[in-house]
């Protein structure tokens, strides 16, 4: 059987980082394994600028971006294999990738890396009344459609759900021509971040309707028109409020969902919030060699968090490659009084770094709240935080030297207070 030290598995922008980051934490034998026919992952297809600017200190679009991380790991020779799917992992490393060069083979992996990234949530999940006619895209469909093939996905367009590339591609269709009438929010809140509002929405003028959601797609052949409904508290629409939008296309921006088929089958535990693995702070999965990182793991809004986050990951795999497993107990990682996850879930005290970077989201907006710190009970830090909301991701910073005296920790919580 062929042996690789460390096995990625995809190579956009999180398989890149952690590549990159593995070779040059000394490993040397590494695969990159990716389905597309090119490396950078959803990154090529997104043209619009505004990444890099922590990463790289720049502005750049995501083809930039990506293609900084691809030179990286070719002026490194990692090996890569492109239109290469991967059918199975075990929970003992060994992959099964397919390729219509190869066939079938399976490889054992010293370390395993995922980075599969996310899928969109599509139609089928929405329960949208109506038939199902033409002109229905998820938003990143029509992304791909528009930025790489060059096809025009409609010219009248109402869009579902205000996610960044629900927005994003208002201001695209926006550009090249086409009107977007409305787009409507299921919540009472925006799942974007503001500036993809702002820059997307206020400065075209789109309007933005919240706890709205498409009640009818009308059309048989192809969508000649959309209604919308206000929802209540309840989510469900309002009798009464309905209004009417003639288009011809309709796009999803309703979620994204991690690609985790690949680690369940690899015994890895799933958080029930995210969807992606529940890791530790060196993002080992609950399955011992299998590491995860970005939008497998959970989703992000800004891909540099995703270099940063899969940069720690390579690390830890080639660390796990040559030393084999960490040794001491975990604390577990809670969220409480709005915080509704946080990445990691467990905290090796014991082996942690000198700083460990804790990401969460919070359950709905919130204005002047406190982000306090519990360690078994005990406050150990209180931050004021003026404005929170569910599209933006936040972060804090524990520091090895505040668990001195303190070796035995078993739960850490995060929470929201006055």
């Amino acid at each position: 059987m062929i042996y690789h030290d460390i096995v990625i598995i995809g190579g956009g922008p999180a398989g890149l980082a952690a590549a990159v980051a593995a070779y040059d934490a000394g490993a040397r034998d590494i695969l990159i394994i990716e389905r597309d026919e090119r490396l950078g992952g959803i990154l090529n297809q997104c043209i619009h600028n505004g990444f890099g600017l922590h990463t790289f200190k720049e502005e750049l679009t995501g083809p930039e971006y990506a293609e900084r991380f691809i030179k990286q790991a070719e002026e490194r020779q990692i090996p890569y294999k492109l239109r290469t799917i991967v059918a199975d992992i075990t929970p003992e490393r060994e992959v099964l990738y397919v390729n219509s060069e190869e066939g079938a083979v399976t490889v054992k992996a010293g370390a395993v890396v995922l980075a599969m990234g996310c899928r969109e949530r599509p139609r089928g999940a929405l329960g949208l009344p109506g038939y199902r006619p033409a002109g229905i895209f998820t938003a990143g469909t029509a992304q791909r459609l528009m930025n790489i093939e060059g096809y025009m996905v409609g010219r009248e367009v109402v869009i579902l759900g205000s996610g960044d590339i629900g927005l994003i591609m208002a201001r695209r269709m926006t550009l090249e021509g086409a009107k977007v009438k409305v787009v409507a929010e299921l919540m009472p809140y925006s799942g974007g971040l503001k500036r993809n509002i702002v820059q997307c929405l206020d400065d075209y003028g789109i309007p933005l309707r919240l706890s709205h959601t498409v009640t009818y797609i009308h059309g048989k052949e192809r969508v000649t028109g959309i209604t919308i409904s206000e929802v209540g508290p309840d989510r469900k629409p309002i009798p009464g409020t309905e209004e009417y939008y003639s288009c011809d296309t309709l796009l999803l921006s309703c979620g994204l969902l991690p690609e985790n088929e690949l680690s369940k089958q690899a015994g890895v535990s799933l958080s029930p919030v995210t969807g992606g693995p529940e890791v530790d702070d060196s993002l080992e999965t609950s399955a011992e060699g299998v590491f995860a990182c970005g939008n497998v793991l959970h989703v992000h809004d800004l891909v540099d968090y995703v270099s940063e986050e899969a940069s720690r990951a390579g690390r830890n795999a080639a660390a796990f490659a040559v030393k084999g497993a960490r040794h001491g107990e975990t604390a577990r990682l809670i969220g409480k009084g709005g915080v509704r996850y946080t990445v990691p879930q467990r905290l090796n005290v014991a082996e942690m770094d000198d700083k460990v970077t804790v990401r969460f989201r919070v359950a709905d907006v919130y204005k002047n709240k406190n982000i306090v710190v519990y360690y078994d009970g005990e406050e150990i830090r209180r931050t004021k935080k003026r404005v929170m909301a569910p599209g933006e991701m936040e972060e804090l910073v524990l520091l090895k030297q505040s668990f001195a005296g303190r070796p035995a920790v078993s739960k850490i919580t995060v929470a929201l207070e006055d």
